[in-house]
């Protein structure tokens, strides 16, 4: 039995309509990812300019301040406000007296008060203690003698201050006549004092301009600097008034009485 002949153009696969892309849609799409961006580091701005602030600052102030709309700093704060209302958040950002705020949530506030009773008080150093201090942080290991030698004065009961601060620690002994203790800083001083190590203290040098900028700054401003006719430069300033004999505060004064 003969069977047909099929012709092979006659056969075709089934067609299958593909997609259509839009070039609207992918120019859109690559359009707002910029702007999802800007959004998010604007955001992110706007959240570290509140926290840092103690009075509440309105949106216009801020809008100002960045140079950006006004609607926009209104919805990227909206946008925050909601996410911060959230239960993981312990923070809360809201509206207050016209601005806005952060502060810890209420349902908080207890344990909060709790964690914050416990918390050691700050460290407050008297200038002798900061004075030893540097001289014990850029001199380690050193000994109350030599710490003597440089400061000028005593300083046993500075010594021990910064002992039960926690600010230095005995480092051993020196091998010298009488065996003096050597101190060094501790892991507590480079915490109270934000270092990563004692690599980070600041050098002579960077103290030396400082001490430059402070004498520049503190500059009496009568004092001008002219060119005379024989071209030495000289310094013009108020002319010093006598010096006053000191007195000894310490030797009361004698009083007359009239008769």
């Amino acid at each position: 039995m003969e069977q047909p002949e099929v012709n092979a153009q006659e056969v075709s696969a089934p067609e299958v309509n593909a997609p259509e892309v839009n070039s609207m849609d992918v120019t859109q799409l690559a359009e707002e990812r910029p702007a999802e961006n800007e959004d998010s580091s604007l955001k992110a701005i706007l959240e570290a300019i509140v926290y840092i602030t103690d009075e509440p600052l309105s949106a216009q102030q801020i809008a100002a301040a960045l140079s950006q709309p006004l609607d926009r700093i209104k919805r990227l704060l909206d946008e925050l406000v909601a996410e911060f209302a959230k239960p993981e958040h312990g923070l809360s950002l809201r509206e207050i007296a016209g601005g806005y705020k952060m502060a810890t949530k209420a349902e908080h506030h207890e344990a909060v008060r709790t964690f914050v009773k416990k918390l050691t008080p700050p460290l407050k150093l008297s200038l002798a203690a900061l004075e030893t201090l540097a001289v014990i942080a850029y001199k380690q290991p050193v000994t109350a003698p030599e710490i003597m030698d440089i400061r000028g004065v005593q300083g046993a009961g500075v010594l021990k201050t910064l002992l039960d601060r926690k600010l230095i620690a005995e480092s051993g002994r020196k091998n010298v006549v009488g065996k003096p203790i050597l101190y060094k800083t501790t892991k507590e001083f480079l915490v109270q004092f934000g270092l990563k190590d004692l690599n980070e203290l600041p050098t002579l040098k960077e103290f030396e301009e400082l001490g430059r900028m402070e004498i520049v700054d503190e500059r009496s401003p009568t004092e001008q600097l002219t060119l005379p006719e024989n071209g030495e430069a000289e310094t013009e300033s108020t002319p010093d008034k006598p010096e006053e004999p000191e007195s000894d505060s310490s030797e009361p004064k004698s009083t007359v009485a009239e008769s």
